[in-house]
């Protein structure tokens, strides 16, 4: 396709060729209603002048008569300018006056017209056009009196020249100033074409450009790139998990694979095969776990959840969670203490949110237990243990569970709420790095946040979820990691 056919096939230029059919039909318009009132201006100036012309000869026949009438028209006719007269006999003929040849019927037709005359009887004399007005006086004699129209015609010819050349002008500029804005648009489009088909080769990392403007493709260029930045996110996010579930499952299902080769290589104890199976289904039950959480974050993060969301009481779904958990902190001795008030009602997802409660719950009596490893008694002092309490704020609910164990590093908060992502002082602890990523998604899900912060000692995490929920968040953006 040639570069004018594709300008032309734009819809810029169609755009373009719409505005210039429009703004020259009103600059016709606009251009012929000035022509139009200059051509009557003009006609009732010329109408004006002999008005006056007959009211001066009224007033000189009214004092002197015909012969007075014929003198004035004699010392008038002798004057230069454009005045026409003419005086008549009964029979047509002329008495006195400037003008030689007329229309034969002219003089018969009393009243304004314009018409064709002639000052001299020369038969290659040029007609001009005139402006007269006849009177029948006593007697039989006519009175011819009018304004020669050549100066107004040629201002007439000059205005419809200037009409002409205005709209031609009009029309051209209007051209060149459609060409230039499409070809302005045509090629911002061409650039966003060339950074699209970029990205669609496989170069994440293309953006469109954005001139500053703030204009329309603008705005489109820049939500296109928030999107892309989106994209590239979860591309990175997908690459990541794909290489940490490679990664954390090859050790689990190395395990899994050797203890059933072991079993087939030993002896025939049926004890021995009943150990490795118990082995086996156990490792079997932490892969399941592993891809049931992978399976609740892909839910959360894609919105799919949002459908089966209930109104529930976020109250009762805490000290559910709380009792569930009881036993698991009384074996641990770790102190449980649950500040929940009653009545906390919410929209949302009742599974959802007390499964992240859950994880919270399961980190901070896992890292507890650690501190309680570590020397301190299963009687601590009081604000030891772990605390599960929840407050309304601003038309939210605030969870927030908090341990006194070693805590998180400010420079990693951000970091472990991603997927597979475990602390090295974490590596000897039973896990994969989900628990925190799960919370994190349900809370982006219900339109909240997950934050960690310090308990000085230990971990506080901040579960914020509103009462209704909204659009969900999109998480601060972070460099892949290798």
């Amino acid at each position: 396709m040639t570069a004018l056919g594709k300008l032309v096939r734009t819809t810029a230029f169609k755009l373009s060729a719409a505005y210039l059919v429009i703004f020259t039909v009103f600059a016709f318009l606009l251009l012929g209603y000035v022509a139009w009132n200059a051509r009557r201006l003009i006609a009732d100036q010329v109408a004006g002048a002999v008005q006056a012309e007959v009211q001066g000869l009224a007033e000189q026949y009214g004092a002197g008569g015909v012969r007075r009438l014929i003198g004035t028209i004699e010392a008038r006719s002798r004057q230069p300018g454009s005045s026409l007269y003419l005086l008549t006999s009964a029979r047509g003929e002329r008495i006195a006056g400037n003008v030689e040849r007329l229309p034969a019927d002219l003089l018969s037709q009393p009243g304004l017209r314009e018409t064709m005359y002639s000052l001299n009887d020369e038969p290659d004399s040029r007609p001009r056009l005139a402006l007269v007005q006849v009177f029948d006086l006593p007697g039989g004699l006519s009175l011819l009196v009018g304004r020669d129209m050549s100066e107004a015609e040629a201002l007439r010819g000059v205005i419809r020249r200037a009409f002409g050349g205005a709209l031609a002008l009009v029309v051209v500029l209007a051209l060149i100033g459609g060409w230039f804005v499409t070809s302005r648009v045509l090629g911002r489009i061409d650039a966003m074409t060339a950074t699209t088909r970029q990205i669609m080769e496989g170069d994440l990392a293309g953006r469109l450009t954005v001139t500053g403007s703030h204009d329309e493709l603008d705005r489109l260029a820049a939500n296109l790139n928030a999107m892309l930045d989106r994209i590239e996110l979860l591309m990175a996010g997908l690459k990541e998990v794909s290489d940490n579930i490679a990664h954390d499952l090859k050790t689990p299902l190395t395990r899994l694979r050797n203890g059933a080769e072991q079993a087939l290589r030993g002896s025939d104890d049926p004890g021995q095969y009943r150990h490795a199976l118990e082995g086996t289904i156990e490792e079997a039950d932490n892969l399941i776990r592993v891809f049931n959480a992978l399976l609740m974050i892909a839910r959360a993060e894609a919105g799919s959840a949002r459908e089966g969301m209930v109104d529930f009481d976020a109250a009762e779904v805490a000290r559910d969670v709380a009792e569930l958990y009881e036993p698991l902190a009384e074996e641990a001795g770790v102190p449980l203490t649950v500040n929940v008030p009653q009545g906390m009602p919410m929209h949302g997802s009742r599974e959802l949110v007390g499964q992240a409660l859950a994880n919270l719950v399961d980190n901070a009596i896992k890292y507890a237990r650690v501190t309680q490893a570590a020397g301190e008694s299963a009687h601590a002092p009081h604000g030891a243990g772990v605390t599960i309490a929840a407050t309304p704020r601003d038309g939210a609910l605030e969870i927030v569970v908090a341990d006194r164990g070693p805590g998180i590093p400010e420079a990693d908060r951000g970091r472990v709420l991603d997927r597979f992502v475990r602390l090295e002082t974490a590596r000897s602890r039973p896990g994969f790095g989900l628990g925190l990523s799960l919370a994190a998604a349900v809370a982006r899900l219900h339109g909240g946040e997950l934050r960690l912060e310090d308990n000085a000692p230990g971990l506080r995490a901040v579960l914020t979820l509103p009462v209704r929920p909204s659009s969900p968040k999109v998480p601060p953006q972070r460099p892949a990691r290798a």
